[in-house]
């Protein structure tokens, strides 16, 4: 099986490089990013460049599929393609027009509850500190909830060079090895196919970007990250905190920012340039320095999430204290930066 999972990771990351190359050559002037005030680039950009990633993920698992070459349920494929390419396709419309927020809503939510339906949600969640929480029809608006949210989280984190596709990558890998190591076969393939395909979208977005992912991509990687907790937790309950971990930079960074525009009334609808990233990047700081240590963030929470799945030795403490405290020093990091 890890001969086959290396080769179907050598073919998606081909694939991806190639489709995001002829990409790059169509969209050079016909969906481009033009700077503006609250832009962190200063010079016309194609985006929407996660379409390779979008297309390599869909082909990759239906080819699993139909020729059978690992397991690959056909419901949980289903429900991914209809669910993501809904997903994808609006923020397709929105790269190229920029579609009112409510109907990106909308859709998501028409998305989220294809999932629901489809999949199902978390019933049962284990907690540090606490055990196994019972949700019962609870779990059906925490999901629904929980798919929106990182969907938004990752479209708003999608802000300077590299970070969504470092982040992908970083979380992909992660699902992989503990979908394997788990026995969640098919998470762990879906979690190669992510990673392997980003890594073919970074060798156009490493800083400095030649393309941009675009919302058709971070709200497809984040729909796809926020599914595949629900389809490991219907075995084992300790899957949704696995999940948050893969992404927590994002997650914090998207609430901290979130609470921080709220207390100041501010319209949380309004784009903006506060994410802890952004005001790193206006603090002089590279967006490849920013992306790596981004990265790193998402390579700590995927080893936490490692520990927090296999039930080690002080997990509990582990999955709290550091994301916390790396979370604060970053915090204290950019506040002194632009104090300089």
């Amino acid at each position: 099986m890890l001969i086959m999972s290396l080769a179907v990771a050598a073919g998606a990351l081909v694939l991806s490089y190639l489709c995001v190359a002829g990409f790059r050559r169509w969209a050079g002037e016909r969906v481009l990013d033009i700077p503006d005030a609250r832009s962190s680039h200063t010079r016309p950009t194609p985006r929407g460049g996660g379409l390779g990633i979008v297309i390599c993920v869909l082909i990759g698992a239906w080819s699993l599929f139909i020729y059978r070459i690992l397991s690959m349920p056909f419901k949980e494929i289903a429900a991914l393609t209809l669910g993501g390419s809904i997903v994808a396709l609006v923020g397709w419309l929105d790269d190229i027009h920029r579609l009112p927020y409510r109907i990106r809503l909308v859709v998501q939510a028409i998305s989220s509850t294809i999932i629901l339906i489809m999949i199902g949600y978390f019933r049962t969640v284990t907690v540090p500190f606490v055990g196994d929480i019972h949700l019962y029809s609870i779990g059906i608006p925490f999901a629904l909830l929980w798919i929106m949210g990182l969907t938004n989280a990752y479209n708003f984190m999608d802000g300077i060079d590299g970070i969504a596709g470092g982040q992908a990558l970083i979380a992909g890998s992660g699902w992989a090895i503990i979908g394997y190591l788990s026995g969640e076969t098919f998470v762990g393939l879906i979690g190669v196919l992510l990673a392997a395909t980003s890594l073919g979208f970074l060798f156009h977005n490493w800083p400095p970007a030649r393309i941009f992912m675009g919302d058709v991509g971070s709200a497809f990687i984040g729909f796809i990250l926020a599914v595949l907790p629900i389809i490991a937790g219907h075995k084992n309950p300790r899957f949704m905190i696995a999940g948050l971990l893969m992404v927590w930079p994002f997650i914090f960074d998207t609430s901290f920012t979130l609470v921080r525009r709220m207390i100041k009334k501010e319209n949380i609808f309004e784009a903006h340039r506060s994410h802890i990233y952004q005001r790193l990047v206006i603090a002089r700081y590279s967006h490849r320095f920013v992306t790596l240590v981004y990265m790193g963030l998402a390579l700590t929470g995927a080893i936490l999430a490692f520990l927090w799945v296999k039930d080690s030795y002080g997990s509990d403490i582990l999955v709290i204290l550091i994301p916390t405290l790396l979370f604060f020093g970053l915090w204290q990091i950019t506040i002194r930066a632009e104090k300089t």
